[in-house]
């Protein structure tokens, strides 16, 4: 009796701290992670403090307003694995909230497997590509249900690079990789 007891508690210990693991790197529209739409940025400390945060502050209105830069959060593991970078909605603001997260750690994932280490045919055949645009050295596909940017490399795509080439969906292959992974919180 004893034995199944202490069996069923280290089962639903275990489950705990696996659903717990899991929410932890959740992607979905206005969360990733423990981060949700609500989240200021004096929460980050509290939501990682097993984790480093490396603070990239700007200038704010102090700065020059032509070439003014966001402030940036970039959070790491113990062990120096980079995991998120997080762009606060307003600069040099304790109370802002997040403006978006990108993600570094493939560990992060949407319920139907998007990762930073999904091919294009992957985040194809998983959601809606809602638009792409082109910049000079990549491509950016615009997924609504979760509110995110994904980048693909123009090399990725067989085109040179600084090009002004408008590309389809068609063209992509389905192997492309990510260059970045970006969920905005707006």
């Amino acid at each position: 009796m004893r034995k199944n007891v202490f069996l069923v508690f280290v089962i639903s210990l275990a489950l705990f701290f696996s659903c717990d693991n899991s929410k932890k790197f959740q992607i979905k529209k206005g969360q990733v992670g423990l981060l949700t739409t609500k989240t200021t940025v004096q929460d980050l400390n509290h939501i990682f403090k097993n984790d480093s945060i490396v603070k990239n502050l700007s200038e704010g209105s102090l700065g020059d307003r032509f070439f003014q830069d966001d402030d940036e959060y970039l959070v790491y593991e113990k062990g120096g694995k980079h995991l998120l970078t997080i762009v606060p909605k307003e600069q040099l603001d304790s109370t802002s909230t997040i403006k978006s997260v990108q993600i570094f750690d493939k560990r992060f994932k949407t319920e139907k497997g998007l990762n930073l280490n999904s091919t294009f045919a992957e985040v194809n055949m998983n959601n809606n590509i809602d638009k792409i645009e082109s910049t000079l050295a990549s491509a950016t596909l615009f997924i609504d249900e979760l509110n995110a940017t994904i980048s693909i490399d123009k090399e990725e795509l067989g085109l040179k690079a600084f090009s002004n080439q408008q590309v389809t969906k068609e063209q992509i292959p389905d192997l492309a990789k990510m260059k970045s992974f970006t969920i905005w919180f707006n």
